[in-house]
């Protein structure tokens, strides 16, 4: 097991490390084609084909959302969003079905136009081991402020 955590905590330190640099495209990579990505909105519990989400994307929606911020012409990203994560407290369980949970936390701070914000979340990702590595079939970001007033989240959160 101590192997697989170090496995998957590597995995997500890559991805946070690939969405903080805007490269898209390797991100993208390491989704699964049947991938789900669900930021709830007010309700933590809601289920998202019911209720109205921040984000609620299958792999079609990501590739829409990285073809849009890689073209340059995404005006809510020019000039680009500075961003850096901590990630930390990293859970692992085998659930079943060939799948890996990992559960952590995540601190990011995203710099713009003269304007610092701070997002908290608790994460879920739900991996599928491919080879040596993951591919996600499923990440949920439960940020703290779901509830409240934010600006759009115009970069990979």
């Amino acid at each position: 097991m101590r192997v697989l955590k170090e496995r998957v905590e590597a995995f997500l330190y890559e991805e946070g490390e690939l969405a903080d640099r805007h490269a898209y495209s390797e991100w993208l990579a390491l989704w699964a084609e049947d991938g789900r990505y669900w930021l709830p909105c007010n309700d933590d519990d809601a289920a998202p084909e019911n209720h109205v989400a921040l984000i609620y994307e299958n792999y079609t929606g990501l590739e829409d959302r990285v073809r849009r911020l890689s073209t340059g012409y995404a005006h809510t990203q020019s000039p680009q969003t500075r961003v850096v994560r901590v990630i930390g407290n990293i859970r692992v369980a085998e659930i079943g079905e060939g799948l890996v949970e990992a559960k952590s936390v995540f601190n990011i701070t995203a710099f713009r136009r003269n304007v610092m914000e701070n997002f908290a979340a608790r994460v879920v990702h739900h991996l599928r081991p491919i080879g040596g590595g993951f591919k996600i079939v499923r990440k949920t970001v439960y940020l703290v402020n779901n509830d409240g007033y934010m600006n759009n989240m115009t970069f990979l959160i």
